[in-house]
Order: structure tokens, then C-alpha cells, then sequence
């Protein structure tokens, strides 16, 4: 087993943030684009919830449920995963393992045709999918201690988010002029039986598994915790749930993190979720202007994640977070008061802009409050607090349009507000917690 490389110093490691086990680190944020962008957000969840499966609205409520259940698997299982790689000292073993099996679901959607009866099928792929590359993250975001140090972590997780934009943007690009709307004919450019939206999934899953590999190569495995504990899963909860309660006496502001976390990237992933929609619906943008500006925002993006991952090691993450917190309530009224497209533009942009850097400083955040050897398990909780409130902000989404239709023309410009509302409430709960400092806090483990 490979053991942990010396730390390099300080000055050395101002002068060289990007390393080789950085590159290959982000290389999988990178790659794993196409699964959250492609495969999930804009191209295949679209093909399954299509005319071509039968009546729209009920594809629409099977996807829904699939993906419901997904979340739920994953706030039960994601800690107990993260908990048992720790302890096991079997971190990049098993990122490489969810890794491979993302990529053999993805790549059977390719099997997934144009019928009614094929839609379960193509919703249980999809689901199992995003199951297995949220345990995959947790292992991923658990190594950036291992390719920094307190004084650079926020330029790398920064960089890490920059590289999964532009990823995303690069794999949206070669499958919209290669497959969707190609800019020159070939045979896999064919709709028949929807092969160019079928080879969506085979591209995908290739993209997924090439940028994913490096980092299996580049950074060490952890060692195992002493005398190497071995857990059944029953055993695992106990022991995580006497772990959380240890941490909570320990260092009571790393849970309230996790609270404060779980609801405002609730809010963040939430902006991107229904910012096509509220560009299309509400200022009558047609599909390919808001592909172009999918695009131009994640370029937007990835900047601001960047240049937050600067600010992140030089003034804090919980700084940056409120800062880009306020800024996306800011751009979001914005949004909401603009009467046409070029408001939406600018402002939706400046959304863009802060919620990169927002999302790459909360795992810097909790990447330096981190125990030692427990990253694995905390980013696990990380996921599930996440999905617990994964709720909300759809719900007050909603709620904020129902309550508005009755009133006025353009209901679902008030869905904006529903949004705002979970950031601003992320925010409230974000500015007690402590922030940290540059080293982790050591949790006692008991006897």
C-alpha cells in the first residue's frame, strides 16, 4: 500500500498548485461532466422523458420517482461508504470501482430504444447511475487533503470545479454538433430508433471512464486505520452514528456547516436546474439560445470558481461563500425585475458567476475541517445533508408560482423568488458557524 507523500513546503507549493496528482485529480471532475451535464441535465433525461416513450407528463413522473429513490439511497448509504473506505484504507480503490460501474450504466443506456417499454429501463440506468457517482464523489472529494495543503486547498477545489465546467461545456459541444444537430452528416448522426441519442450514452460513458482514470494512477491509496476495524453494515451506522455524536460534542460547528451547506447548495443547484427553464418560459428564449447560454454561463463559471479558489486561501471560505451568497441574491432580483433577455443575460450571468465559487469554497470549507483519515466519512455526510433538504428548493419553487398563477400574467418568474428564499435562509445559517482554520480538528475516535 502506497503511503502518503511528504507535504511540500509552502513556498514551493505557492509557486506550483497545479501538480500533477492536482491535474489528474481534476482531470475526473473533468469527466465526470458528461455524466452530470450530458447524461442527466440536458440531453439523455430529456430523450427519456419525450414524446417517443409515450404521454410526456407521465415519463416526466417516472424519471421524478427514479431519481427520488436515487436520493434517498444515497442519504442512507453515502456516510456509511465514505466510513468504511476510511477505515478500510481502500479510498481510491473504491472511487475507481463506482467509477468503472458509472460508466458500465451510462454506456448501457445505448440499449435504451425509442419505445414505452424501454423507459423503466432507461430510468433504473439513470438512477443507479447517479447513485453510484455520488459514492464516487465522496471518495473524490476526500482526497483533496491528500493533493494539498491548508494553504492551497481552496485554489485546488477551485480548480477542480473550473475543470468540471469546462468539461461539461467541451462534452455539451462535441455532442450538439456531432449528434443532436450535427454540422456534418455521418451514420451516427441517424435518428433512426434515436441512434444519435443512443450514442449520447456510449460517448459519455467513454468521456467519463478516459478523464476519470489519471487520477486512480496519480494519488496514493490511504493507509487503513490501526489494527485495520472491519465493519458489517449494521455495525457501520453504529459506528458512524457514534462518530456524528462524538463530532458534535467535539466541534459542534462542523454539523451546523453541514446544515447551513445542505440549504444553500440546495439553492445553487437549483439555479442551474431552472435557469433553462425560467429563460425559456418566462423570457421566451428559444433552444438554442439557451444552449449558447448554458454554455457561456459555465465558462462564466468556471472562472469564478477559479478566482474564488484564490480568494478561498487568501481571506477563508466561509468569506467567500457569504460573499457569493450575497451576490446571487443580488444578480437573482436582478433576473427577477428584468422586463426582457438582455437583463436576463446580465444577470443571469452574474448567477454564473458566484455560484462557482460558492460550491468550490463549501468543499474547501469542509475540507479543512476534516479530521485526519475521516474525510471520507464527513464527505459522506456532506452528501447526505445535501440530499435530505434536496427538497426544498424545488418545493418553494413551485409553491412560489402556484401562489402567484391566481394573480398575475408571468407566474412563473415568481418561481425566482422560491429560489432566492433558500439562499437567503443558507445564508442566516452559514454566518454563525466558526470558520476554520488551516489545519483539521481532531475528533476523538473512543476507546
Amino acid at each position: 500500500m502506497s503511503e502518503f507523500p511528504a507535504a511540500p513546503s509552502a513556498s514551493t507549493d505557492r509557486q506550483r498548485i497545479i501538480t500533477k496528482p492536482v491535474v489528474a485529480w481534476a482531470s475526473w471532475d473533468w469527466g465526470s461532466a458528461a455524466i452530470n451535464a450530458v447524461m442527466i441535465t440536458f440531453v439523455f433525461t430529456v430523450y427519456l422523458t419525450s414524446d417517443l416513450f409515450g404521454d410526456t407528463d407521465a415519463n416526466s413522473v417516472v424519471l421524478g420517482n427514479g431519481l427520488a429513490i436515487a436520493g434517498v439511497a444515497i442519504a442512507l448509504l453515502a456516510p456509511v461508504t465514505g466510513l468504511r473506505s476510511d477505515a478500510g484504507g481502500r479510498r481510491r480503490f473504491w472511487l475507481g470501482v463506482n467509477t468503472i460501474i458509472v460508466a458500465v450504466l451510462t454506456a448501457a443506456c445505448f440499449f435504451i430504444f425509442p419505445e414505452p417499454r424501454f423507459l423503466v429501463l432507461g430510468v433504473t440506468l439513470i438512477a443507479l447511475a447517479s447513485v453510484f457517482a455520488e459514492f464516487a464523489t465522496v471518495n473524490y472529494n476526500a482526497m483533496i487533503p491528500q493533493i494539498s495543503t491548508p494553504a492551497t486547498i481552496g485554489k485546488v477545489s477551485g480548480f477542480g470545479w473550473g475543470m468540471g465546467y469546462l468539461g461539461g461545456i467541451l462534452a455539451l459541444a462535441i455532442v450538439l454538433f456531432t449528434l443532436v444537430t450535427p454540422i456534418f452528416p455521418w451514420a451516427g448522426a441517424s435518428e433512426t430508433d434515436a441512434l444519435n441519442l443512443r450514442l449520447v450514452a456510449v460517448f459519455s460513458a467513454v468521456w467519463f471512464l478516459g478523464f476519470g482514470l489519471p487520477v486512480l494512477f496519480a494519488v496514493p491509496e490511504i493507509p487503513g486505520e490501526p489494527g485495520g476495524p472491519r465493519f458489517t453494515i449494521l455495525q457501520s451506522y453504529a459506528e458512524l452514528w457514534r462518530r456524528v455524536v462524538a463530532l458534535a460534542r467535539k466541534d459542534r460547528h462542523t454539523v451546523f456547516f453541514l446544515l447551513a451547506s445542505a440549504v444553500f447548495r440546495d439553492g445553487l443547484a437549483a439555479v442551474f436546474t431552472f435557469g433553462g427553464i425560467i429563460a425559456a418560459g418566462t423570457f421566451g428564449f428559444p433552444l438554442q439560445q439557451v444552449i449558447i447560454f448554458a454554455i457561456v454561463g459555465n465558462v462564466v463559471a468556471a472562472f469564478g470558481a477559479m478566482v474564488g479558489g484564490v480568494l478561498d486561501d487568501k481571506i477563508g471560505p466561509k468569506r467567500v461563500i457569504i460573499a457569493s451568497l450575497i451576490g446571487l441574491l443580488v444578480a437573482g432580483l436582478g433576473v427577477f425585475l428584468s422586463p426582457g433577455a438582455s437583463g436576463f443575460w446580465v444577470f443571469g450571468l452574474l448567477l454564473c458567476l458566484f455560484v462557482g465559487p460558492a460550491q468550490s469554497s463549501s468543499r474547501a470549507f469542509l475540507a479543512r475541517l476534516a479530521p485526519a483519515g475521516q474525510e471520507g466519512e464527513l464527505f459522506g455526510l456532506y452528501a447526505t445533508t445535501g440530499r435530505a433538504v434536496s427538497f426544498l428548493a424545488p418545493a418553494l419553487f413551485a409553491a412560489s408560482i402556484a401562489l402567484a398563477a391566481p394573480h398575475v400574467a408571468e407566474a412563473q418568474r415568481y418561481g425566482i423568488l422560491g429560489i432566492l428564499a433558500v439562499l437567503l435562509l443558507g445564508l442566516l445559517l452559514l454566518i454563525p458557524v466558526r470558520a476554520p482554520g488551516h489545519g483539521p480538528v481532531p475528533l476523538d475516535r473512543g476507546p
